[in-house]
């Protein structure tokens, strides 16, 4: 009687100790909304990789925005990206190749392909990344606005901390080391290029 009754008390603390069930990430299936909806400017937020290359830059990023623009075809987006990279800013044109019928997109820099990744379902004015072509898990989150809810950051959180991420791994970006957008006036009045 008294093992039923330990184990009867005991049962909800060893529950409310599991670890949260990871859901999957489910991507965003492609359809004739999907690229508008991807056009104009974004705000990188964060992220995590344990992809060298992708890791490293990561560490230097400390403010990143980039815009969508339509490309030569509907399947074709220009990006152009500003990021305070080392300290110093740069802006970089590169594509992102729309693949509508694996709900993909590649990111081409240089003619080559820089990176794959599936679109996250969330929020429409957040981008969830989840990048596919390497072994290594990469997610990042982009939104809309320079800073996004305490929610939408906690469940970027737990999708990092499914893929095995800790507090640790993730990389966030800040307004403070903004660098001047196009056509974004500057202390002395003038449009920067």
């Amino acid at each position: 009687m008294l093992a039923t009754l330990t184990l009867l008390l005991g049962l909800p603390l060893a529950l409310a100790t599991e670890p949260p069930t990871c859901a999957p990430l489910v991507p965003i299936t492609f359809d004739n909304t999907t690229v508008p909806r991807l056009l104009g400017q974004w705000f990188y937020i964060g992220g995590a990789s344990r992809y060298p290359p992708h890791l490293a830059e990561l560490k230097a990023v400390t403010f990143a925005a980039f815009s969508f623009f339509p490309g030569s075809s509907e399947d074709e987006l220009n990006i152009t990206e500003i990021m305070r990279l080392n300290g110093t800013c740069v802006v970089r044109n590169s594509k992102l190749q729309v693949l509508q019928q694996n709900s993909t997109v590649v990111h081409v820099d240089d003619n080559q392909v820089a990176s794959m990744a599936t679109l996250i379902q969330s929020d429409k004015d957040l981008l969830i990344l989840n990048e596919i072509n390497i072994d290594s898990p990469t997610l990042s989150l982009s939104a809309r606005t320079p800073n996004v809810s305490k929610e939408h950051m906690e469940e970027f959180k737990a999708h990092l901390h499914c893929l095995g991420f800790t507090e640790e791994d993730m990389f966030y970006t800040s307004i403070e080391d903004a660098c001047p957008l196009p056509g974004e006036k500057t202390d002395e009045g003038d449009a920067d290029p």
